[in-house]
């Protein structure tokens, strides 16, 4: 019960972060739910479901910002990407997958924090592939796709509204999608049933608070302090090992 507890309370945090700026849902929670679920496996499978809830209530809300065009591309080759990468899941072991998403966190921490804005993206079909693949694989092993689409859908949309609506709809797609291939490999397990559950009212709570900052807040500051805290759990997970 305790374990609930806490899963509840990332929850929160989760969809705040994902709510406010656009992603990191994946990112803040697997920083600490793998420790507390019986398989890594379940833990990607648990935070999907999450992150497929509460990028639903944005979607929905932003609907009449998206465009299917750059959608389809990128949603295409993650399909393929992320479903080799879950079948590849069940035969590593979870501590060298938690090594390699600490290395992962602190490089994602330090990506965003400082050469986020000199690199941009074309909204190229090679570009679209590259993204898509990249996320499929973060998203397969790590329960974290968000980087590379953030990058993507950041260069190709107009103002924070269409990007709002264009990367929670893949957020959408691509969760369902993960969660199919998870069910099939056994990873969606009752006990990753009840914990979800229990956690949709985390989900309502993260998401209406952070809808409340993604309209009232600039969020020049927050991401950075994000990123810390990113950073730190990637170098406490590898010193766990």
């Amino acid at each position: 019960m305790e374990s609930i507890l806490y899963i509840f309370l990332l929850a929160v945090g989760a969809s705040f972060v994902q709510r406010t700026t656009g992603f990191g849902f994946g990112i803040f929670i697997m920083t600490l739910l793998p420790f507390l679920m019986p398989s890594y496996g379940e833990a990607t499978a648990l935070s999907g479901l999450l992150a497929f809830t509460t990028s639903l209530i944005a979607a929905y809300k932003y609907r009449r910002c998206i465009t299917w065009s750059r959608l389809i591309p990128i949603l295409s080759i993650f399909l393929l990407t992320s479903t080799v990468a879950i079948c590849m899941l069940k035969g590593m072991r979870d501590n060298t997958i938690r090594g390699i998403l600490g290395f992962i966190l602190i490089f994602v921490s330090i990506y965003f924090a400082f050469l986020s804005k000199r690199i941009k993206f074309k909204t190229t079909l090679p570009y679209q592939l590259g993204a898509g693949s990249l996320s499929g694989l973060m998203g397969g092993f790590f329960g974290m796709h968000g980087p590379p689409a953030v990058l993507y859908f950041i260069s190709s949309e107009s103002d924070k509204e269409h990007y709002m609506g264009m990367i929670q709809t893949y957020f959408v797609i691509t969760n369902a999608m993960m969660t199919i291939v998870r069910g099939y490999n056994g990873f969606v397990t009752p006990f990753v049933g009840k914990c979800y559950i229990f956690s949709l009212g985390a989900v309502a709570i993260g998401s209406f608070v952070g809808s409340w900052a993604f309209s009232r807040i600039p969020g020049k500051i927050f991401p950075y302090v994000v990123y810390t805290y990113i950073g730190i759990s990637g170098v406490i997970i590898l010193m766990g090992i």
